[in-house]
């Protein structure tokens, strides 16, 4: 399965949702690829060099900008999972790479400008589904407040009735300082200790490829 990880806003924590998807993927004994499609930053190639430095076992990852649907396509048979971290803005990265991938995930948090980049996002998406009819597209809730009385997912579901295109995870990743310090460390939650965190990370990667 390609999986493409964007969003038309920065800062939604979809480098540390790809990395973190991949090792899990990879714990399960899957042959996993990860693409790192955002020229500017690297956060991807970075945390799989620092995962390597401390002796973690390693990822396959490549660095990969411009147009991605041949590349994608191309190393399709290869691997069981492709994941792709693009630039958090509208790219030709994730534009092309839409045209290959099985489906896009988005992280966002739950505020009223990460949801209003949706409308944006999904525009993006439909014209991809032209030449990728199959695409499916999940948004994932970030950073949500561990807070039991916080109703940030009904209220995003709410807003999103409007976007029956777009399927909103039931998985919800918490603001857990485990997320903030596996990138630093190399390692996916699933190798540190939280165990809330953990199970999270599971349960997305569950929810993702049982659609």
């Amino acid at each position: 399965m390609i999986i493409v990880f964007g969003h038309q806003k920065g800062g939604t924590g979809k480098s540390t949702l790809t990395v973190n998807m991949a090792v899990e993927l990879q714990r399960q004994g899957k042959d996993v690829l990860l693409v790192d499609a955002d020229p500017t930053i690297r956060t991807t190639s970075n945390f799989t060099t620092d995962r390597e430095e401390a002796g973690l076992p390693s990822l396959q990852s490549v660095q990969k900008s411009g147009s991605l649907h041949k590349f994608l396509e191309e190393f399709r048979p290869k691997f069981d999972h492709i994941l792709v971290d693009v630039p958090g803005k509208d790219s030709k990265e994730m534009r092309t790479a839409l045209t290959a991938a099985d489906m896009l995930i988005s992280p966002t948090r739950a505020t009223q400008a990460d949801l209003d980049a949706v409308a944006g996002l999904l525009e993006t998406v439909e014209g991809a589904q032209d030449f990728n009819e199959n695409l499916k597209s999940m948004l994932v809730l970030n950073f949500v407040s561990s807070n039991v009385f916080t109703k940030e997912r009904e209220e995003a579901q709410s807003y999103l009735e409007d976007f029956p295109r777009v399927r909103l995870a039931q998985t919800v990743l918490h603001q857990r300082k485990a997320f903030a310090d596996c990138l630093a460390d190399g390692k996916g939650v699933v190798e540190m200790r939280d165990a809330k965190a953990k199970a999270e990370i599971q349960l997305l990667t569950q929810e993702v490829f049982s659609w």
